[in-house]
């Protein structure tokens, strides 16, 4: 979806990306030339995705969190991204409106896809973060989130969600009313900061 394999962009998938990121036209076109030269086949596998976030955690294992990043990016569940959805990834992680970053990240942890977050969700999302963060940063974490067990559980009480001999679901609908009751940036507070542990890098295909 979004693009062929051609040498320009078209005008309905430029106009539509300006529209929906803070990107410029000259910041897109420059970026697709880059895109088609590191892709030429005008997509990114999943393969090529995490060796992108391999390069950025040389000393960790981002593997597991590329994946679950990937399949929230790969809006058409065809394996690869296009260079609309890479464009989308970029400006939602690196700039987006705060509503935006609440439905990414809900997706993120939603990872069967069903419309809500379990706790072992929660916790199969937390693990793989912490894979990336080398050990000796995660000795320094504070003492009430410095395992994955820990965190999800913050994260877990955090949506006021208890252990009550039951499943418990958190839904979309929770999520957004929790952020703005509770905080005003979801994604910026630190239960989730780690989603955004690179983001100020954007991308090894920028220009």
């Amino acid at each position: 979806m979004g693009n062929t394999k051609s040498s320009a962009l078209s005008k309905e998938l430029l106009e539509e990306l300006k529209s929906n990121t803070k990107y410029t036209e000259a910041e897109l076109c420059t970026w697709y030339q880059s895109f088609l030269k590191e892709c030429p086949s005008g997509r990114i596998s999943k393969q090529q995705f995490e060796g992108i976030y391999a390069s950025f955690f040389p000393d960790a294992d981002p593997t597991a969190y590329a994946r679950h990043v990937f399949r929230s990016f790969d809006t058409n569940a065809d394996g690869t991204l296009d260079f609309k959805e890479y464009i989308v990834a970029l400006h939602l992680t690196s700039g987006g409106k705060t509503l935006q970053k609440l439905e990414w990240a809900f997706g993120l942890y939603d990872v069967d896809g069903n419309g809500t977050i379990s706790k072992n969700e929660i916790q199969e999302i937390v693990r793989s973060i912490f894979n990336m963060i080398p050990a000796d940063a995660q000795k320094k974490l504070p003492e009430d989130e410095n395992t994955p067990e820990k965190r999800a559980e913050k994260i877990w009480t955090f949506f006021g969600k208890k252990e009550n001999g039951k499943p418990h679901f958190i839904n979309s609908h929770l999520v957004i009313c929790c952020t703005f009751t509770r905080h005003k940036h979801f994604v910026d507070v630190s239960f989730f900061g780690s989603l955004q542990i690179k983001s100020q890098r954007e991308s090894s295909f920028r220009a």
